[in-house]
């Protein structure tokens, strides 16, 4: 099963329903994207518990006074059976840099312009805005 597409889905799913927090299966990559989320203020926070198996994340997502969630649109970018690959000249911007893009590369999950700024390219996980 591809684990960031589940991971977009139940965060899509827990901001159309208005929820205050979302249980994940935490994962390495999974953190790494969660830690992006919340540097650019897409989460409020989000924690890793260990239950002796492979841990649960909890993501606490973010809304306005008027009910609106920072997250509008999550969506995965690379799949298992097409994987998306760019260089670091050609990181997607994503709605003129008001989105975030988030990549793998050899330094990590980072985000377009943290890979932008360090010259690597990667495989595309995910495009939020």
């Amino acid at each position: 099963m591809d684990t960031i597409s589940q991971f977009c889905t139940r965060v899509r799913n827990a901001v159309m329903a208005q929820h205050n927090k979302v249980d994940i299966p935490g994962s390495k990559i999974q953190e790494g994207i969660a830690r992006q989320l919340k540097a650019y203020g897409y989460i409020k926070n989000y924690t890793v518990v260990d239950d002796g198996k492979q841990g649960i994340m909890r993501l606490y997502l973010k809304y306005d006074e008027k009910g609106k969630s920072a997250i509008t649109h999550i969506e995965r970018l690379s799949k298992p059976s097409c994987r998306q690959y760019v260089k670091a000249d050609h990181v997607p911007e994503v709605l003129s840099g008001y989105g975030l893009v988030v990549l793998s590369t050899n330094e990590g999950i980072l985000s377009g312009r943290e890979a932008k700024k360090k010259n690597v390219g990667g495989e595309l996980l995910c495009r939020i805005w």
